[in-house]
């Protein structure tokens, strides 16, 4: 008996069908994106004031006192009616997020699916799991009366470059930006005005669009004054 063998049939497309092709994927992708701000947005719109926390996702021990630094804001930022809002996950994620929850708050978390890491906490009152990087980052930032910046990797770095960005640009108002932890900012902020300031890069006041502390009711007495102003 012969043993059939399957033939590889090769498809070469036209540039137009190519280009259809591409088109559709593209508009699936805004399709989807749409009912991702859809959703996040519901959640926000009930709380008329909220802060972001952000930072590193490992639980290393050198961040052990500013995840229970974060715990401490989150906690008193909740017991003065602010929605807390992370990216859900572990590490200052969690910690502001148990903080929150614990202060009887509101406690967000905007999870974003990867194929490893970044599993969701269990201190939210409400949480949404995205797809897409870019309407997770414009989620958390668009609707925040406050950003809190803890130590963190790239991520955090990327996330704390927008909002600076949007800030100089005035394509957002001037809202607080807090870094937590003077021993991992304060190299930052020194690059910001030895390079960046000093060699024309920025203009005169861009290195003033942040505050750098250590200190929990200083953070808070920040976020409160930029919120009632």
């Amino acid at each position: 008996m012969l043993k059939k063998t399957k033939r590889k049939i090769n498809v070469t497309w036209s540039p137009s069908r190519r280009m259809a092709i591409r088109r559709g994927r593209a508009k699936k992708r805004l399709i989807n994106s749409d009912d991702e701000f859809d959703t996040a947005l519901k959640i926000l719109d009930r709380y008329p004031k909220r802060v972001t926390f952000f930072g590193s996702a490992r639980d290393v021990p050198a961040n052990e006192h500013l995840r229970e630094q974060a715990y401490e804001l989150a906690y008193k930022l909740a017991k003065n009616d602010y929605a807390i809002i992370s990216g859900g996950g572990p590490g200052i994620m969690a910690a502001s997020n148990k903080g929150a929850y614990e202060a009887g708050g509101v406690s967000i978390g905007f999870n974003i699916h990867l194929p490893r890491e970044q599993t969701p906490n269990p201190h939210v009152t409400h949480s949404f799991e995205f797809h897409y990087f870019f309407t997770r980052k414009v989620t958390m930032t668009f609707y925040s009366h406050a950003y809190i910046y803890f130590p963190g990797g790239f991520g955090s770095l990327d996330e704390l470059s927008e909002v600076l960005t949007l800030i100089q640009t005035k394509k957002m108002p001037p809202l607080r930006v807090i870094l937590f932890g003077s021993s991992y900012w304060n190299n930052f902020a020194k690059f910001i005005r030895e390079q960046m300031l000093e060699n024309g890069y920025i203009s005169p006041g861009d290195d003033d669009i942040f505050v750098i502390t250590d200190d929990v009711d200083e953070a808070l007495e920040l976020v409160n004054t930029g919120y009632d102003s």
